[in-house]
């Protein structure tokens, strides 16, 4: 059921949003209004006035921020004079493994497991620190460890979901862990906890990446396949807050508004893992909401990433980005002001997959827009540690 609390603060959340119960949001002319700040709950980013002086060390704000990005590639192997092994060697947060290319439909890191084993070996030993290897692992139609590419096949979560039996999750959960720590990988964008409101989704249901419409079923069998990464170094993000179950379109293709469909229930599995304590890291769709915000995707919004997810929901730990080149954002805001907003709404770790678009210089320029967002006052320094601090979560041991 939904927490009747919880649906109340929901309404202040927006300016202008109509009742929830209603589920129809508003506009307002002054912009979203915020919730009031919680004791202990800092503002994801304290501008300084504009005209002040810039950081000390941009060499060390750049390896901060730069440790703060993951970014895709293409490659099965990698030279050592290869863009992103340069960036690797400079300090870049992370990398993320596709099997295909959404361009060329070619293959494009992922080809056996020995294969892939040295590739990733490679790019972490290139790296001065802790490298996160990331890849996203759903199981049935999203895992780009497959029998294609010399992978156990693995079904999906809405086949895992409609058995609902706990030895038989352990099972699945237990061989996709192995898939990914056989060629070391240790974040896993996994499990989707969205609800299945909506099972012609064509980014959900109709891929059957939802355990279940019922969220007692999402939220056991997520725990289960939770508590299986652990153990091997591999750490889980919950996907997709807060919530993509009813949206009717694909955030990575076109902008989704899920204003009329989105109900607060939608929210449990998200609070229920969170305080659970066993939650590493939660990702923020790049859906409209205007229940939630009347201006901005959940992404960008301070009111759904700060006041609602850090907030009321209580969430600490890092907040990653969907795919910053999403056309969802990049088509109203583009690249540089969606880094911006992001940043400002409360994200710590920004994704660029390099699919919708193949960006050599992505990592580089992406540094120079947040460098100059520190320069001018619009973020403090102080902002980026607070991210960097959340990050290191994240990070694999030496």
């Amino acid at each position: 059921m939904t927490d009747p609390q919880l649906t109340r603060r929901l309404l202040l959340t927006g300016a202008g949003a109509a009742a929830v119960a209603a589920g129809l949001g508003g506009c307002g002319a002054d912009g979203p209004k915020r919730t009031p700040q919680l004791a202990g709950e800092s503002r994801p980013a304290t501008a300084r006035p504009t005209g002040s002086p810039g950081p000390r060390d941009e060499v060390a704000l750049r390896r901060k921020i730069a440790s703060l990005l993951v970014v895709g590639f293409r490659g099965e192997r990698l030279a050592a004079d290869d863009w992103i092994m340069k960036a690797v060697r400079e300090g870049l947060g992370g990398v993320i493994l596709f099997d295909r290319d959404l361009q060329t439909r070619e293959r494009r890191n992922i080809i056996s497991p020995d294969q892939a084993r040295a590739l990733v070996t490679s790019l972490r030993d290139a790296s001065p620190g802790r490298l996160i290897v990331s890849i996203d692992q759903e199981g049935g139609r999203v895992a780009r460890l497959n029998p294609e590419n010399g992978f156990p096949a693995t079904q999906s979560q809405a086949q895992i979901g409609a058995t609902n039996s706990t030895p038989r999750t352990r099972a699945w959960a237990q061989t996709i862990v192995q898939g990914l720590t056989s060629i070391g990988v240790n974040l896993n964008y996994a499990p989707v906890v969205d609800m299945n409101v909506n099972p012609d989704s064509p980014a959900i249901g109709r891929l059957e990446r939802a355990f279940s419409a019922d969220p007692d079923v999402v939220v056991k069998n997520a725990t289960e396949e939770i508590q299986m990464h652990p153990s091997s170094g591999v750490k889980t993000v919950l996907k997709h807050f807060p919530g993509s179950g009813s949206a009717t379109g694909n955030t990575d293709f076109a902008v989704v508004d899920v204003t009329r469909t989105w109900n607060p229930r939608e929210l449990e599995p998200f609070r229920r893992l969170i305080a659970d304590g066993a939650t590493d890291s939660v990702m923020a769709a790049h859906l409209l909401n205007k229940q939630l915000d009347p201006h901005r995707p959940a992404s960008l919004s301070p009111a759904v990433v700060t006041d609602l997810l850090r907030g009321q929901l209580g969430w600490k730990g890092p907040v990653v980005s969907d795919d910053m080149q999403a056309v969802a954002i990049t088509s109203r805001y583009g690249r540089d002001q969606a880094v911006a907003l992001g940043l400002e709404a409360g994200m710590d770790l920004l994704v660029f997959a390099n699919q919708q678009v193949y960006d050599t210089r992505v990592v580089d320029q992406t540094l120079d827009t947040v460098v100059d967002l520190v320069r001018t006052g619009r973020l403090t320094e102080a902002r980026i540690d607070e991210s960097v601090a959340r990050v290191d979560a994240l990070r694999p041991p030496r």
